[in-house]
């Protein structure tokens, strides 16, 4: 029980790191699949096109899922452009605002494809049949007509890429750099963009920490109360239907109120608030001045929006 317990709570503690390297598993086992079962170069004039949808089609499916699973995205634009007030995505601070958000879940969005990607030019075959097809790879290789022709038909035919190719680097040797120097380059910008991230941090290394496991202890009380709230206002009105009775007074939040909890949080400098919730209940529900009040939104405290939104399932 003491090793289920400890492998539980560093599953808890690195679910970030743990989500990232299952999506990217999951995206390389399913780039090798296709590349074995689906994936045959025509080795013709259509190389080009065939290749490159199959290295650029499902990338961009995926960074499209990506925007669709991300909590940040729905809580952002939920509620954004109701019908009967103008839509708000117009003003320069609502749209830099929506940037600042966009921004990092772009990032996020954008693993899974990149794996894809970078794992298909490791594998080599899908560059392999769009380069052998590509007018430009012809140019710079080619000097003759036959030559064009034997170069179609690299995928296929394993000897006619020393016969086309002579001392230029084979296809599967430019896809395979390219994938590298692809992989270092992420790699690189995701250092980075952490190191900049935690040097603007507003609060110190413990108390992000403590913010953390207060922004997830929140969500497991509001899911549990929420539900018994639900699951006692659905009685009241099930048993006034079936009764013919007029229901007794329950209190519930207003569209005001829970329109105020589903902002994006910001981080206010002067008062410390660890979330939208937190903020409501000490600014006389959310009707203070001070309500309104906040910093931009530094990305390190994104996980804020995050936990709220992706434990309650959006």
């Amino acid at each position: 029980m003491d090793k289920l317990r400890r492998a539980l709570d560093f599953c808890i503690r690195h679910q970030t790191i743990l989500g990232y390297s299952i999506v990217s598993l999951l995206t390389a086992a399913s780039e090798h699949i296709f590349s074995i079962v689906v994936f045959k170069c025509p080795c013709n004039s259509a190389n080009m096109l065939y290749g490159s949808v199959f290295l650029i089609v499902p990338a961009f499916i995926l960074f499209l899922l990506g925007y669709m699973v991300e909590a940040r995205m729905w809580r952002l634009m939920t509620g954004s452009c109701p019908s009967e007030k103008h839509c708000s995505c117009s003003p320069w601070g609502t749209c830099t605002r929506y940037c600042h958000v966009l921004v990092p879940v772009t990032a996020r969005a954008a693993v899974a494809p990149l794996t894809w990607i970078a794992v298909a030019l490791l594998g080599a075959s899908f560059y392999e049949c769009a380069a052998s097809g590509s007018d430009m790879i012809k140019k710079l290789v080619c000097k003759d007509e036959n030559c064009s022709k034997s170069l179609v038909k690299i995928p296929c035919n394993e000897k006619a890429s020393g016969e086309a190719l002579n001392e230029f680097p084979s296809l599967q040797a430019q896809s395979q750099m390219i994938g590298w120097f692809l992989i270092a380059s992420i790699t690189t910008v995701a250092l980075i963009s952490t190191c900049v991230s935690r040097c603007y941090s507003p609060v110190s290394y413990l108390q992000l920490k403590f913010w953390e496991i207060y922004s997830k202890k929140e969500q497991e009380v509001f899911e549990i109360k929420a539900k018994e709230h639900a699951a006692k206002l659905a009685e009241i009105n099930t048993n006034c239907f079936f009764e013919a009775t007029n229901p007794e007074p329950f209190q519930t939040p207003s569209n005001e109120d829970w329109r105020k909890i589903s902002f994006l949080y910001t981080f206010d400098s002067q008062e410390q608030y660890y979330s939208m919730i937190h903020k409501y209940v000490n600014t006389n529900r959310g009707n203070s001045i001070r309500f309104g009040q906040g910093d931009r939104n530094p990305p390190v405290l994104g996980f804020v929006d995050e936990t709220n939104a992706s434990e309650s399932g959006f």
